[in-house]
């Protein structure tokens, strides 16, 4: 496979006044960043602007001498007033292949020869630069990039950037170089940190870091992680070894005590030509939407000290290296409605209908919204422009409005003062807003979720049936399905065939296992992995009824929140589930083959399988033995083999189970598989495996 570029195209600048025009847009969407404010631009608008005055610029040499294309940072970077060591430049761009091989023949003619100290490939994180000066093993000064000559000093943020340790173990001193930024997980915690604040809201990660190194009186402090991509001696020492390729001076850092971009999950790698940079490339890119932190590009490197000396520096970037941009993962957009939807467990869902746009090679018109609380944290009006992030197979999602271009007169988004279902009263005791009858006002959702194929699994009870069903008055719960003769059957379905193969199927999902069963009560929390877990511990229903919240802290994955609403949602249950066992609904879960122990209902521990201690990850369509098994039936299977079925391929993986692709390509999870090492089984060899614990 090949990684997706961001978009080449560019429009056409026709006149003088369209270039001028464009000049400003690009100036004042560099400040607007570097000042750490929220940009008029997201990255693929601002590249598509860049590419659009440099081909003007191509076409009218002498016509930008003002131009900022010239200038590190744009010329918009604050200067500072603390000179660099050596200059800290930025990296010219390319946008795929045809480009990266172009790069490389420009390389050789400077050389005057073919690169012969290979190449280094690593992630281009999309944070700030910055250059960290040790002295003596300690870290005294934090200086932002700048102008590529002199930068600001943000001392402030020593302490507060993993990665960057204040002291090393030894007394050395250099300068080192790298990426500050937010990690998903951080740039969250840093959003509800600004909330509670009163702060505005953060558009992305990176300009929430740019801000964030810059702002000295803030009364909070930010946590934010830093990864090395170069060093330089410092006061005329000699720290770095004579002559050290680039991935010999990483590793000089990291054995110092810095955490390098050989240290991240896409790692550091050293290739020999162009094309094998390619394949990583492709590689990193696929592994993107697994990694704790944003990356908007493939950084390539020529390895060599001596060649990249040979090569030179130009006024903005150097001549021996390249950015290889990746497609943009989020983009910005105008939210022009939200509209509300109750769920299975009664929980209002708000969705937002956005203009569409492209991201990461979709069109998006519409993105999740979390909860009311969180529409008001992010102060979302109708008409905001706002910033929108999808990586992967991710549900896209809003971050945050640019408020800057907020137009006149826009409202905050209108939260519902009734269920948008059945117009009943609101339950507003948690962030999540629900409907007062929780399940009760969304029955059809929740009657069709529970007769799915990874629930009770009735073929043939589709959307068309519940209703008339529900209609008819025949289902006001789950249980009731249990009670329902074939005559009714009929009626509903319309035809004597489809009622009595409407009761073979009852008579089957009536002997499910008890984690079937528990799941389609539609208890919030306890979706199939969640059920299949209380199940396996405790064995019988009786046991997960008498059982207390702190008695649920033992099952993996229940915490303190989550414990009491399971116990609660359960006892205002208790008649459905009397009514299950009425209608002689199997209330066990059983002993998996090839198992001494089993589950029990004193929620002892199963003997072990031949996945204990493991995670396994699935990708693509089983085959043989396993051919049927859809990606719910898969973790079901591994959990009762005892392993845990994992979403993402990481270095925690044991096992990926891959199935041939049509097309014959690799999926991205078997390129993350081969790069992280993680063994790949076909679906015939797992199958193998497990065969104890197959149906």
């Amino acid at each position: 496979m090949t990684a997706s570029p961001a978009a080449e195209a560019y429009f056409v600048l026709s006149s003088p006044a369209a270039y001028e025009d464009a000049l400003d847009r690009l100036r004042a969407a560099s400040r607007a960043y570097y000042a750490g404010e929220n940009s008029p631009l997201d990255d693929a608008s601002y590249d598509a602007l860049r590419l659009a005055v440099l081909a003007w610029e191509a076409e009218h040499p002498g016509g930008g001498a003002e131009s900022p294309t010239g200038l590190v940072a744009d010329g918009a970077a604050p200067e500072g007033d603390v000179a660099h060591t050596t200059r800290l430049l930025s990296l010219d761009n390319v946008f795929g292949p045809e480009q990266l091989v172009a790069w490389d023949a420009s390389l050789q003619r400077r050389l005057g020869r073919a690169v012969e100290g290979g190449f280094t490939v690593e992630p281009k994180l999309d944070g700030a630069a910055v250059a960290a000066r040790y002295r003596d093993g300690r870290l005294v000064q934090v200086i932002t990039r700048g102008d590529g000559t002199h930068g600001e000093d943000v001392s402030h943020v020593v302490g507060s950037v993993v990665g960057l340790p204040e002291r090393l173990a030894e007394p050395v001193t250099f300068e080192v170089r790298g990426e500050v930024l937010f990690t998903h997980e951080q740039f969250e915690t840093a959003q509800e940190v600004r909330a509670a604040h009163g702060g505005a809201p953060f558009a992305n990660p990176r300009n929430a870091v740019a801000g964030t190194l810059r702002a000295k009186d803030r009364p909070y402090r930010l946590e934010m992680t830093f990864w090395a991509y170069g060093a330089v001696d410092l006061d005329g020492g000699s720290f770095l070894p004579a002559g050290a390729t680039h991935a010999e001076v990483l590793a000089a850092v990291a054995a110092a005590g810095v955490r390098t971009t050989a240290d991240t999950p896409a790692g550091l790698h050293v290739v020999d030509t162009v094309a094998e940079a390619q394949a990583r490339v492709d590689a990193i890119g696929a592994l993107r939407a697994g990694l704790p932190f944003g990356i908007d590009g493939v950084v390539v490197k020529a390895n060599s000290a001596a060649e990249q000396a040979e090569a030179g520096l130009g006024s903005r970037f150097p001549y021996w290296a390249i950015a290889y941009k990746l497609s943009a993962v989020e983009r910005q957009t105008v939210l022009r409605d939200v509209v509300w939807e109750v769920g299975r467990t009664g929980v209002l869902a708000p969705t937002a209908v956005l203009d569409a746009v492209e991201i990461d090679g979709s069109t998006v018109s519409r993105a999740t919204l979390h909860n009311p609380a969180d529409i008001a944290r992010r102060d979302l009006h109708l008409g905001d422009t706002v910033t929108v992030y999808k990586a992967g197979d991710i549900i896209p999602r809003v971050q945050a409005p640019v408020v800057e271009l907020r137009p006149a007169g826009a409202v905050p988004v209108p939260l519902p003062t009734a269920c948008p279902h059945c117009g009943g009263d609101i339950d507003k005791s948690q962030e999540r807003w629900r409907c007062a009858k929780g399940a009760g006002c969304a029955l059809a959702p929740l009657i069709e979720y529970a007769a799915g194929r990874d629930v009770l699994d009735i073929d043939g009870l589709g959307k068309t049936y519940v209703k008339a069903l529900i209609d008819a008055g025949l289902v006001t719960d789950v249980a009731d399905l249990f009670t329902l003769t074939e005559e009714q059957l009929t009626v509903a379905a319309g035809s004597a065939r489809r009622g009595a193969k409407l009761v073979e199927q009852f008579e089957l999902a009536r002997n499910r296992p008890l984690s079937r069963v528990f799941c389609a009560l539609g208890i919030r929390g306890t979706g199939r992995r969640m059920s299949r877990r209380l199940a396996a511990h405790f064995g019988t229903m009786e046991a997960i009824r008498a059982a207390s919240a702190e008695d649920l802290l033992a099952v993996e994955g229940i915490g303190p929140e989550k414990a009491p609403v399971v116990v609660a949602e359960l006892a205002a249950l208790a008649p459905v589930v009397d009514k299950l066992i009425a209608a002689g609904v199997n209330m066990t879960e059983p002993e998996p083959a090839g198992l001494s122990g089993g589950p029990a209902a004193d929620g002892a521990t199963p003997a072990e399988g031949p996945l204990t201690g493991m995670t396994v990850v699935v990708t693509g369509k089983m085959t043989g033995r396993l051919d049927g098994y859809g990606r719910s039936q898969m973790n079901e299977l591994i959990e009762r083999a005892g392993g845990r079925a994992g979403s993402g391929v990481n270095a925690k993986t044991s096992y990926l189970v891959s199935a041939p692709s049509a097309t014959g390509k690799p999926s991205s999870k078997a390129v993350a598989a081969e790069k992280l090492g993680v063994e790949v089984l076909t679906p015939e060899t797992f199958a193998d495996l497990v065969a104890d614990f197959l149906d």
